[in-house]
């Protein structure tokens, strides 16, 4: 693999650029609880070598060149920049009995979505390890990937519990097999169908956008926000779901479960 200081520079996607703009900044968070206290030297040494620190983004820059547009630029990790320890409890104002540490990495998490950004000297993702609450905390930026890329590497560094030597797997979706049509008549009416609705529903669909962009908008209540509404303390909820009731959901509608609310791993 080639030095950082000999790889060429490579253009931000339109996605990362959005993410990246001030107005958006979106920054994703993943948290992991573990039922054994952390070996924080042991933790160190498999970020070392997993594939977390051999992913370009995760090791790149973002830079703007002497034309104004933004690039990676692939650099060395200082490891002890993005992994943060915190050995003491976090305190939080809502620690009752039998959710004080979920309710103490919820508050810290409110904290940081507000209080808290990632370097822009450094490559644009954090782990946080709550050492007291047994609990890890990622934060990477959205302009490093989308939810299923991310869980891919992610799954990528871990192993099976009956066979450690195996790594993990994603669950396979099956998609059925569609009637294969002989005649090409039947293959070019298809098209020309095809064609027309998309024609059509796009037609509706910038219609409708356009009216509700003139004309509806929110109705004020007690909740609404104001200016600066961004930079209002926040408070960070959770709730639990039965894999059960999300597979019924996933039959019920006919579609697969959005990467953001569910993931299902073999392992």
């Amino acid at each position: 693999m080639a030095s950082p200081a000999t790889d060429p520079d490579e253009p931000l996607t339109p996605a990362g650029r959005l993410f990246l703009r001030q107005e958006m900044n979106q920054i994703i968070h993943c948290i992991i609880g573990v039922k054994n206290p952390f070996d924080i030297e042991a933790v160190k040494s498999q970020i070392r070598d997993s594939f977390l620190l051999k992913h370009p983004r995760f090791c790149s820059l973002m830079v703007v060149d002497r034309h104004g547009r933004e690039r990676w630029r692939r650099t060395d990790v200082d490891l002890d920049r993005h992994l943060i320890v915190i050995d003491s409890p976090v305190n939080s104002s809502d620690s009752s009995a039998g959710n004080g540490d979920e309710a103490a990495v919820n508050e810290y998490l409110a904290e940081m979505s507000t209080g808290s950004i990632l370097s822009p000297d450094k490559p644009l993702w954090e782990i946080h390890l709550l050492v007291a609450h047994k609990c890890a905390v990622f934060r990477i930026h959205h302009a490093l990937g989308d939810g299923i890329s991310l869980m891919s590497m992610l799954v990528a560094g871990c192993r099976k519990v009956g066979k450690p030597e195996e790594a993990a797997s994603m669950g396979m979706v099956v998609s059925k097999k569609k009637k294969r049509k002989d005649n090409w008549w039947e293959y070019y009416w298809d098209g020309i169908v095809r064609l027309i609705g998309v024609i059509w529903f796009s037609f509706v669909f910038v219609v409708e956008f356009v009216m509700k962009l003139m004309w509806v908008s929110d109705r004020k209540t007690v909740i609404s926000g104001g200016d600066g509404v961004e930079l209002w303390p926040r408070k960070l909820a959770t709730a639990r779901f039965r894999l059960d009731d999300m597979k019924i959901v996933k039959k019920a509608i006919h579609d697969a479960v959005r990467d953001g609310n569910l993931y299902r791993g073999d392992g």
